[in-house]
């Protein structure tokens, strides 16, 4: 587990690296290179935090432009995707002002598509030749667990998409989120135990 991510790392130095170069071309295509390596996962945080998707790839398309502007400022104190990650958080909190609004005028589809994790939407949950009613229910339950992410409060669904989806150290959270490793691990606590209590209700009523 420790050896890719330490060549992750090592990579997007150098990367960064080139991005600092005098050659305007070799800026370009090194940057292009980070965008294609993190669009993903920050596609998968912005969407998470702001519950619509053309709004979280707006999101994403702004702070990577942010993050091309600032990296004459990037330090190299944290690791790219870290700094990355806090840019995006965030232009996702901007936008999530933007949308509220218009989000609570919106009623839920039940045929909206559903996001996944590698950023792409679907209109059907992953099959492995299942039934009819197993697809049903997953997409059921896919749509539920959403929906509790959504209704959690704004700082503990941050640290819950960063922990257990983003999958990233406490010790990283606390930078992004500029707050101690033990608010970290209570709000993350409090977060679980939301989903937990919002699945249970969910359940009862279905």
């Amino acid at each position: 587990m420790s050896a890719p991510r330490l060549n992750e790392e090592s990579e997007d130095v150098e990367l960064v690296s080139a991005c600092r170069s005098g050659d305007a071309e070799l800026r370009e295509r090194a940057f292009e290179w980070l965008v294609r390596r993190h669009q993903k996962a920050m596609l998968n945080l912005a969407y998470r935090v702001v519950g619509d998707y053309e709004e979280a790839c707006e999101v994403v398309q702004d702070a990577f432009v942010a993050a091309y502007k600032n990296l004459p400022n990037f330090r190299g104190e944290a690791r790219f995707s870290t700094w990355l990650t806090t840019i995006t958080l965030n232009h996702a909190r901007n936008g999530l002002v933007r949308i509220k609004a218009r989000r609570s005028r919106e009623a839920y589809s039940l045929d909206a598509a559903l996001k996944t994790d590698d950023g792409d939407l679907r209109q059907d949950p992953p099959s492995q030749d299942p039934s009819v009613l197993e697809q049903m229910e997953e997409a059921v339950l896919r749509r539920k667990i959403e929906g509790c992410i959504a209704a959690l409060p704004q700082d503990f669904r941050e640290v819950l998409v960063l922990r257990d989806i983003q999958e990233h150290s406490y010790q990283d959270i606390g930078a992004m989120l500029q707050v101690r490793e033990g608010t970290v691990k209570s709000r993350l606590f409090r977060a679980r135990e939301g989903i937990k209590d919002c699945l249970k209700r969910a359940m009862e009523a279905s």
